[in-house]
């Protein structure tokens, strides 16, 4: 059964966060809040966490799963960043956005778009997947907990437990984060292409 984190929605507590931190990088797959819907998350380099969560979401090798980033310099790492990109994930992040890009050299090629090449990128607004990705000194994989045979993202924690508790290995509970999921933006083509209209207002993404 997956362990239980209740984590204070706000300033959740460290030990806990070190604790879930110490169990991503042996291998674990967790739930955990967002600015936008509960997500999954996993080590950047576990292959067998990854073929889990394609088996738990039904996702196949055309899924694009994100990259959840504490700063731009981690995004820049992973992500081909041109000026005009940069300039609008600066403006949009933190916040609800999902970035289409091109990935680098350093991003696995398991995690990429098979025939783009490209990654999700995201930075939340959220102070559990903040301050986890500085536990972890590295970027969170993510994929939003939305299961195949659901309409809507899962969004409370005791309801993922009962769901997907034999499934994962740990629930970090930092209240309801609602079920809209992030608007996601294609930036591998100019102009920009909205992939789905989600949570982020698509003011900042115009300049209006």
């Amino acid at each position: 059964m997956a362990e239980y984190f209740e984590l204070h929605p706000v300033d959740p507590q460290p030990r806990l966060l070190r604790r879930a931190a110490e169990l991503l990088r042996r291998g674990a797959l967790i739930a955990y809040p967002t600015d936008s819907c509960y997500a999954l998350g996993w080590h950047l380099g576990d292959a067998a966490a990854l073929e889990r969560v394609r088996r738990i979401r039904s996702a196949d090798r055309h899924h694009h799963f994100t990259l959840v980033c504490a700063s731009l310099a981690q995004v820049g790492r992973f992500a081909q960043l041109e000026t005009w990109q940069f300039r609008m994930l600066h403006t949009c992040l933190p916040g609800p956005y999902t970035f289409l890009l091109r990935a680098t050299r350093a991003t696995p090629r398991r995690l990429q778009h098979e025939k783009r090449r490209t990654i999700g990128v995201r930075i939340p607004d959220h102070p559990v997947p903040r301050l986890l990705c500085a536990d972890l000194g590295e970027p969170l994989m993510s994929s939003t907990l939305l299961l195949a045979q659901d309409s809507e993202p899962l969004t409370r924690g005791r309801d993922i437990e009962a769901r997907l508790g034999h499934e994962i290995d740990a629930i970090l509970d930092g209240g309801d984060c609602g079920i809209e999921p992030t608007t996601v933006v294609d930036l591998s083509v100019n102009p920009p292409r909205l992939v789905r209209q989600g949570k982020g207002a698509l003011a900042l993404l115009t300049g209006g």
